[in-house]
């Protein structure tokens, strides 16, 4: 199986960011081991990076906490007809771009996007969404 993990996973597994009754940053390492126990695969993209570049990391922190999910990892680039079409959707729906994209890139890659992110509902028609909770 391919799986895409938002950029809020991600950052769920990278800051332990539990909450008090929601063991959030608990689901998505679970998630992580599912993967790995499974010889699953995770696509990263650029996105993905620029993505945690916005939420204060910079490039070398941001490429550095995937090295140790190397074996696991499949790097994917977008093109400029997905970044546009991310673009006009995330316009169109008032969402942001890189969820637009985000959703985008899952589809093309045929892999199970994994976020809570709410605005992914309005991408459904893109791709579905699921929860750490709902594979683990």
């Amino acid at each position: 199986m391919l799986y895409y993990l938002d950029t809020s996973i991600w950052l769920d597994i990278f800051e332990n960011r539990d909450e008090h009754n929601f063991p959030k940053s608990k689901y998505a390492i679970e998630l992580l081991n599912k993967i790995i126990d499974n010889n699953d695969k995770i696509l990263v993209s650029r996105a993905i990076i620029k993505e945690l570049i916005n939420y204060g990391y910079n490039y070398f922190e941001a490429v550095g906490l995937f090295k140790k999910f190397k074996p696991i990892l499949i790097y994917v680039n977008f093109n400029e007809k997905q970044f546009g079409k991310a673009k006009d959707i995330a316009n169109k729906r008032a969402i942001p771009r890189f969820d637009s994209l985000h959703a985008i890139i899952a589809r093309d890659n045929g892999a199970i996007l994994i976020s809570r992110d709410n605005h992914f509902k309005k991408l459904a028609d893109i791709t579905k969404t699921k929860k750490p909770e709902d594979i683990i």
